[in-house]
């Protein structure tokens, strides 16, 4: 375990040595704020269920989508964050961050994960905007690297958390509340 700790580090020192630049600094911000309390992806299943009051297909997607989200945040939040309690890679390689520091632990990533959560959904409904979907979770993902609050084994591990809670949920969404298509 060591070895990939070490691994980790050296990956976020190479990462912060070599793509560092100003104007990425300031896009890899405004990123990664998008993900703050998984607020771009509760605003769109908000607006789904908004859409939805006059189409119920979009309230199912709505529902869906929230559902996903909030299946995510009790597994990384309340479950794994506390549970594993990981210190962040700032505090334990001693650099300088571009934004606050972060109050909770480290794995896994929660913004990565609610992003892949909520593409997942979204990929569910319509593959085409689920794969742009997948590709802001990438960036999200990659945010969280660049501005070193995360390891690389907290992003991919919250990507894969968020792809099962999508899932599940979606499971959940067909053999059980609606046998309609999401």
């Amino acid at each position: 375990m060591e070895w990939l700790l070490e691994m980790d580090g050296q990956f976020l020192l190479w990462l912060k040595e070599t793509c560092a630049h100003p104007v990425l600094d300031n896009i890899m911000i405004f990123v990664s704020a998008l993900g703050d309390g998984g607020f771009i992806w509760i605003a769109l299943g908000l607006l789904f269920l908004f859409i939805g009051s006059k189409h119920k297909i979009w309230q199912r997607r709505g529902l869906f989508l929230l559902l996903s989200l909030a299946a995510n945040a009790l597994v990384c939040n309340l479950l794994l964050k506390p549970l594993v309690n990981r210190t962040r890679p700032y505090d334990l390689l001693g650099y300088a961050i571009l934004i606050p520091p972060v109050g909770d632990a480290s794995f896994p990533s929660g913004h990565t994960s609610a992003s892949f959560a909520a593409a997942t959904a979204i990929y569910a409904m319509d593959k085409k905007w689920g794969m742009a979907a997948y590709a802001f979770a990438a960036l999200m993902g990659f945010s969280r690297l660049y501005l070193g609050v995360h390891f690389p084994t907290d992003v991919l591990s919250g990507a894969v958390i968020g792809v099962l809670m999508a899932k599940a949920v979606q499971r959940f969404f067909r053999m059980g509340i609606n046998k309609k298509s999401i």
